[in-house]
């Protein structure tokens, strides 16, 4: 059995990076905090769609490329690395596929792929917020077990967030529905009989939840990083403080959390690809633990930096606040622990 990503996944992953760092460095992320409209590069996007990211998940015959969620974790989590702005998650990993699966989704599924119409997701309940819906132009929302799109409504109002980069508004559910996926949204839903059948919004759930893990993992090594840089330079003492136990400890601590974390993001990537039946437990675990190594790597990063982690000026206040913010998103770590348990133990 192989337990290593082929060579065609690194390369990916590797373009993909290479990208970021050239088109998303510290800068970017800081411009999309002060835009009012878009919050994100669309330069960026229409790379990232020439790329093929946008249109992973997607069949070939709609300009796609055919791949898993297997082969897109290491894009995404190269893009918490960077802290991307933008709904990356909410469209490639979850929107892309739900669009792919449903013959009335398909009308929009060729401009998603190509970067031409922005896609997000609501699966919370009716009074949740919505990340990117002001700028979308399509909104898979979830009704019961179906999924509805409707394309461009109306905000009722913004929701703020602790990350400036990351959008939401809440929406008037009550808005006449424009089109509505069918009720079987998966193409690939195994047969009646198997305990996935007719899980669509569930499904869709759990993408979310595991591309939101991959991007923590990005973010919690992207934060050590510049912590042990920063430990290297700073001197006290006449020494750098790198060189002090307790800050090598702080550091080891962190990256050991992230360590345990990733096998679980990759498993819980499997899992999805192969619409394994418990796929909801591997992601759930995958999730609780990648929110607690994001949590740990962003503590520490702002204790190791000091009084000047705590600036508005200082680069790291941007990955530390998008951590903040993802920790929380499809599912904190209490409810993912919750699904851990029941998987196990059975329902309380």
């Amino acid at each position: 059995m192989r337990f290593a990503f082929t060579d065609d996944q690194l390369a990916f992953r590797d373009a993909a990076r290479d990208l970021l760092e050239k088109q998303c460095g510290p800068e970017a992320v800081r411009a999309a905090w002060k835009d009012e409209s878009a919050g994100y590069d669309p330069g960026l996007w229409r790379r990232l769609a020439e790329m093929g990211v946008l249109g992973a998940l997607a069949p070939e015959a709609a300009g796609g490329l055919g791949l898993s969620e297997l082969d897109l974790v290491l894009v995404l989590e190269e893009s918490g690395r960077a802290a991307m702005p933008g709904p990356l998650v909410e469209h490639a990993a979850v929107a892309v596929p739900l669009l792919a699966s449903s013959s009335r989704g398909r009308q929009w599924l060729e401009g998603a792929v190509a970067g031409q119409v922005l896609v997000t997701v609501g699966l919370g309940g009716p009074d949740s917020p919505v990340p990117w819906a002001e700028q979308a132009d399509v909104v898979l929302l979830a009704d019961g077990d179906s999924v509805k799109a409707v394309p461009a409504p109306p905000a009722v109002d913004r929701r703020a967030s602790v990350d400036r980069s990351r959008r939401a508004a809440r929406l008037d559910r009550a808005v006449a529905y424009e089109a509505v996926l069918d009720d079987t949204v998966l193409a690939d839903t195994p047969p009646a009989d198997s305990p996935l059948a007719g899980a669509d919004v569930g499904l869709a759930f759990d993408r979310g939840a595991l591309a939101t893990a991959a991007q923590l993992l990005g973010l919690s090594e992207r934060l050590i990083e510049m912590t042990v840089d920063y430990a290297k330079a700073r001197h006290q003492f006449g020494v750098p403080i790198g060189s002090y136990q307790a800050v090598k400890h702080h550091l080891a601590n962190a990256l050991l959390r992230v360590e345990f974390a990733r096998p679980c993001v990759y498993r819980a990537a499997y899992s999805i690809a192969h619409l394994d039946p418990d796929r909801s437990r591997d992601v759930s675990l995958a999730k609780a633990y990648a929110n607690e190594a994001a949590s740990l790597s962003a503590r520490v990063a702002l204790q190791c930096h000091g009084a000047i982690g705590y600036t508005y000026e200082h680069d790291l206040h941007l990955w530390m606040k998008r951590v903040w913010a993802l920790r929380v998103a499809w599912g904190d770590t209490a409810f993912h622990r919750s699904r851990v348990a029941a998987a196990i133990l059975g329902p309380a």
